[in-house]
């Protein structure tokens, strides 16, 4: 099974969480070293076409506005004569839903390839066969699989890529020094939030106990990262820590918490899109994990530490706990500390 001639143009549908959109990178990668010559288009929503921005293994990110006008019936029949009128000889559909098939088709685009799951079978061209084995792995390797089922060789090594630039780095620089930490100083960036759910979330005020620990022991600055949703737990911790902490919680896009990111010498974070990004940048960090599964989402790096307790109900892929989040509740700020220790023995350095 494969796509019958390289195609000149493809378009690929990204997966509509932050984090499950990095974890795909790898397969971008695949796509790219198959087809060096073709325009390989992005079709992602807002938040993350972000992410693909200045991406070397994409040449175009198309914006699907949903909400918005392509909304609904009508907006999907305007999104595929969109598509159509582009002529893509191949898609390649990286998020699971019976939607993206149904642009894919609605585009007329003659190859179209991706899991037959939600009902899509039919809607491909190319169903590309979804094994238990496949379902049981990261999620890194549930997106080289789908290349392995087309016969499209995987990167080697597959890693995690995200791009930002010197601009945005010198952006969030100088936004930095003006709150008061002195440029080159060690960060330890600290990400409280989980757009999934409550359930994936770790305490605030052990997060600020986290955070006074790290920055007294390694002289470093703390930054509070996170949506505008999360500004209320970054507050928290703002409240809770000793020392003095910057919150930017719901005051950078995107693109700027990649750039922040990008300079912070270690990130403390719950399992989430931020996790998952700061992998991909190469910052060293700490993952705590609850009722999410640890083996097939955990950071795809060897520059991280996994934290969790063992509990009977854990996984459980709850979004809201009604089981006393006893696995949450038994991490504690003690067992962070470690494990940070643990994977920097040294301490950190600056923009590390």
């Amino acid at each position: 099974m494969g796509f019958h001639d390289p195609p000149a143009s493809m378009l690929v549908r990204a997966t509509n969480w932050l984090g499950d959109a990095v974890m795909t990178t790898p397969a971008l990668a695949g796509l790219r070293g198959a087809f060096p010559g073709a325009r390989i288009a992005l079709l992602a929503k807002p938040p993350v076409t972000e992410l693909f921005r200045h991406h070397p293994d994409v040449d175009e990110v198309i914006v699907y506005e949903r909400p918005g006008r392509h909304e609904g019936i009508p907006g999907r029949l305007r999104l595929g004569g969109e598509l159509r009128r582009r002529r893509f000889d191949a898609a390649l559909l990286l998020q699971n839903a019976f939607d993206a098939a149904l642009l894919a088709f609605l585009a007329r685009i003659p190859e179209r390839a991706g899991y037959p799951t939600d009902g899509r079978r039919l809607l491909l061209s190319l169903p590309v066969p979804l094994t238990p084995d496949i379902l049981q792995r990261h999620e890194v390797e549930y997106y080289l699989c789908l290349l392995d089922g087309l016969g499209i060789p995987r990167p080697e090594p597959p890693v995690l890529k995200l791009l930002v630039t010197d601009e945005e780095r010198a952006g969030i620089a100088s936004r930095l020094a003006s709150l008061g930490l002195e440029p080159g100083a060690p960060i330890v960036a600290i990400n409280p939030g989980a757009t999934y759910g409550s359930a994936k979330r770790w305490y605030p005020d052990r997060f600020a106990a986290v955070a006074d620990a790290l920055s007294a022991e390694w002289g470093a600055g703390i930054v509070v990262v996170g949506s505008t949703a999360e500004a209320p737990l970054a507050g928290e911790i703002e409240a809770a820590a000793r020392r003095g902490v910057v919150n930017l919680a719901g005051k950078t896009t995107v693109r700027e918490m990649m750039a922040l990111l990008s300079l912070s010498s270690f990130l403390v974070t719950n399992d989430s899109g931020p996790m998952h990004i700061g992998a991909a940048l190469g910052v060293p960090l700490v993952a705590i994990f609850g009722p999410t599964d640890w083996r097939r989402t955990s950071p795809w790096t060897d520059r991280a530490r996994v934290v969790r307790v063992d509990v009977d109900c854990s996984p459980c892929m709850l979004r809201e706990c009604d089981r006393g989040h006893e696995c949450m509740l038994g991490v504690t700020p003690g067992m962070v500390i470690d494990a940070a220790r643990d994977l920097l023995p040294g301490g950190v350095a600056a923009g590390a």
